[in-house]
């Protein structure tokens, strides 16, 4: 079975003679990181957190800004609730099924 480590190793060339592309089509450079840019917005904010919090985060990020492991950390979160919201909602269909 194939794990992570077989896949093969890339070089600069091979990055070299990748292809910028959007929504299938062939884009400069540029005009795929105004793109990417344009789908992840962000919004500067002042916000107090806790030093514990602040501390923990960074000693987990090490070379990532601990500020994108907090959002990534935030955005799990949303994710989790939709999930259970949705989870919440299927079980009570299916019981209310079952009553029927």
């Amino acid at each position: 079975m194939p794990t992570l480590d077989d896949a093969p190793a890339l070089s600069q060339s091979d990055f070299d003679r990748g292809r910028f592309r959007i929504g299938g089509v062939d884009a400069s450079r540029e005009q795929w990181q105004q793109a990417v840019r344009a789908r992840i917005t962000k919004q500067r904010i002042n916000i107090m957190l806790d030093a514990a919090i602040i501390e923990h985060f960074k000693a987990l990020a090490g070379e990532r800004g601990y500020q994108t492991l907090i959002n990534d950390t935030l955005r799990r979160v949303m994710e989790g609730e939709r999930i259970e919201a949705d989870l919440r909602r299927v079980v009570r269909e299916e019981l209310s099924a079952l009553q029927r």
